[in-house]
């Protein structure tokens, strides 16, 4: 199981160069609002960006306007909608990958008797897009819309060891960084051996007992996504898959997937 990942920072070149206050103040709401489940009234909100009520109010009536923050039924407490989520999967490519490939998840849990998840990469983090549950009377899988971890998590390191060498835009800043060259560094020997297998078995980083089954979908020789299953090994005697054909069925799909 993939926990959530920390928030992608921003390169500080890029927030100096081109200001745009108005939209920085939006955005630091959406931000905010983000980590916060069962959202913040006004005050909490003008507290923790240290500004004044006034522009916050401003700002906050035009994004609920817009419908990206909702406002409570007593007026006192805003909460992030759901149309950042909705806007983020009409990116087509995104789109038209989790089209093609939730058929192929909803078969693969049904003879697996597993869960699977879909990972793409985003910037220094990436995110859940798609998840396909088992048939029967338990499930163990994790949310769309997750963000998780690349040092962290079996699909995150498997999105690194087949990552792009040559990032461009605000990525090639992030990824030059001495904390994360560091990181990479430090389980570089795991990711060679992830690139040579084509795949990567290993026990959660979270959740004891459960073991990630990860495999690339792959564009010439680089990640677009990963396909992970969380696989649990039934302890009640009744039949189940065998790892090994498990990972050969997320092979299989991953294949499919590919572009060649």
């Amino acid at each position: 199981m993939e926990a959530s990942a920390a928030k992608p920072k921003r390169g500080p070149e890029t927030e100096d160069r081109y200001r745009a206050p108005a939209l920085d103040k939006g955005l630091d709401i959406l931000e905010l609002l983000s980590e916060q489940p069962r959202g913040l009234t006004r005050g909490e909100i003008v507290k923790a960006m240290g500004r004044g009520p006034s522009e916050i109010y401003r700002m906050l009536e035009r994004l609920v306007a817009r419908d990206y923050v909702s406002r409570s039924a007593e007026g006192d407490r805003y909460a992030l909608t759901m149309k950042l989520f909705m806007l983020g999967h009409r990116h087509p490519p995104v789109r038209r990958l989790v089209a093609r490939a939730l058929p192929l998840m909803d078969e693969f849990a049904r003879e697996a008797m597993q869960s699977c998840h879909l990972v793409v990469p985003d910037r220094s983090a990436s995110i859940v897009v798609a998840q396909a549950t088992c048939p029967g009377n338990w499930e163990f899988g994790i949310r769309v819309g997750t963000p998780i971890d690349l040092f962290g998590t079996g699909s995150g390191r498997t999105l690194l060891a087949f990552r792009d060498p040559h990032p461009s835009g605000h990525a090639a800043i992030e990824w030059q960084s001495d904390a994360i060259r560091a990181k990479l560094s430090a389980i570089e020997d795991e990711l060679d051996e992830c690139r040579t297998l084509g795949y990567r078995i290993g026990a959660s980083r979270q959740i004891r007992g459960v073991d990630d089954i990860s495999v690339p979908i792959l564009s010439e020789s680089y990640a677009i996504a990963v396909l992970t299953c969380p696989y649990i090994q039934r302890i009640d005697g009744k039949e189940q898959p065998e790892a090994t054909y498990v990972l050969a069925l997320l092979k299989d799909i991953a294949g499919r997937l590919s572009l060649s």
